[in-house]
């Protein structure tokens, strides 16, 4: 992986009720992830973090947030990388059943 480190492609876990639902149902797993990743970077780095086997990766690109106040707009939260990756059958990433 050229350019960016292993450990610096995942940022950290995305959890929420619809992710916990989508991890016990589908075995579909979300992080944040640097802006510069490609899915086969975020694939390795999940592989080799959690000891897992990846069957695919989705990436998306949350938009910023933006806030008004009176005729002012600003920027109230940047936009992210959003990677879901699922998880070949009979795996699980422990750091979300907890």
């Amino acid at each position: 992986m050229a350019g960016i480190h292993l450990y610096d492609v995942i940022v950290r876990p995305v959890v929420t009720e619809k992710t916990n639902i989508l991890a016990d149902e589908s075995r579909q797993y979300t992080f944040e992830v640097s802006p510069r990743a490609t899915k086969i970077q975020i694939k390795e780095a999940v592989e080799v973090i959690f000891d897992v086997t990846v069957d695919k990766v989705a990436t998306m690109v949350v938009p910023a947030k933006r806030g008004q106040r009176g005729r002012r707009i600003y920027q109230r939260k940047p936009a992210w990388k959003k990677a879901i990756v699922t998880l070949v059958p009979g795996q699980s990433i422990n750091l979300f059943n907890l």
